[in-house]
């Protein structure tokens, strides 16, 4: 039972003609007896009892069409919902970003995505690092911002490379310096994030290439955390640049950072081999668009 069977047997029923169901539907009398015939035979009997002079609905046409008319009303009403989302009149898209972009990056894109989509729900999941890959990996979320990932699972797409700064204690005399470098740093309590912690990872794996070691004085889960607690006098720490304006709003400084600096790239990640719904491809164009022209999202304290 096709819907184009369905939709010869509501005509012919609703006009109670042959002639003027063709008419209706564009169809030949040929194309539409057979339709109706192929109709009767799948269902195993008459619908209509037909003369030469009146067609009438047989007991089970008269069942059947207030029920084909639904069918054919959900049949339309998913074809045109589809052809919404495909259109980005309407669908839903998934995000993970980790903190950083979410809150400095992010604000702008949706924007600009909200403006030209405005029935497209857009869910972010403001998470760390790990969260995003493993979203991403499965498959909670279409898309993922966050630093490249040491996977082979993810696709991964450059938008930048974000430089880690150091952050110090506003009254600290390391504050009015242009640059600290890491030995400098180090002399000072130091806080970070616990491990796994991508971002511990990537300070330690930097250092130990130099022949340095992380000394970790503090530890938490939240670069917010860290920023507060820098602020208030505990210590000192090393950030994406990306974090610098809420480091700043929290009482603390960002200083360049040297000897040696640390950068990582931040993109997109998604799941190898598997097709985006157009909403999300439509994310990822307009992240794509944002970044055309610069390699850096804002300006930033190694610029």
């Amino acid at each position: 039972m096709t819907p184009r069977q369905l939709q010869a047997f509501a005509a012919v029923a609703q006009t109670l003609s042959f002639a003027r169901a063709c008419e209706r539907l564009h169809m030949s009398q040929p194309a539409l007896s057979l339709a109706i015939k192929n109709l009767e035979e799948e269902l195993g009997g008459r619908l209509f009892a037909r003369t030469t002079r009146q067609v009438r609905l047989t007991p089970e046409g008269a069942a059947l069409l207030p029920q084909a008319l639904q069918l054919l009303a959900d049949w339309e009403n998913v074809r045109e919902r589809l052809r919404q989302r495909f259109t980005l009149q309407r669908g839903h898209v998934t995000i993970a970003a980790m903190p950083s972009f979410a809150q400095n990056i992010l604000p702008r894109i949706l924007k600009e995505y909200r403006e030209h989509h405005p029935n497209v729900e857009v869910t972010v999941h403001d998470v760390i690092q790990e969260q995003v890959v493993e979203m991403v990996e499965t498959g909670r979320v279409e898309v993922g911002f966050g630093f490249e990932p040491d996977t082979d699972t993810l696709a991964f797409e450059r938008l930048f490379v974000d430089r880690f700064v150091a952050v110090v204690p506003a009254d600290s005399a390391l504050a009015s310096r242009k640059t600290v470098s890491w030995a400098e740093l180090l002399e000072h309590d130091f806080i970070t994030l616990q491990r796994p912690s991508s971002m511990r990872r990537l300070l330690e794996d930097s250092l130990a290439a130099k022949g340095m070691k992380l000394r970790v004085a503090l530890e938490c889960h939240q670069l917010a955390t860290i920023s507060q607690w820098v602020a208030a006098g505990l210590g000192v720490s090393v950030m994406p640049a990306l974090c610098e304006r809420h480091v700043s709003a929290a009482g603390a400084r960002c200083v360049r950072l040297s000897r040696p600096a640390v950068q990582k790239a931040v993109g997109l990640m998604t799941r190898r081999g598997h097709e985006l719904s157009t909403a999300a491809f439509a994310v990822k164009a307009a992240m794509r668009e944002a970044f055309k022209s610069t390699s850096k999202p804002t300006p930033r304290i190694d610029s």
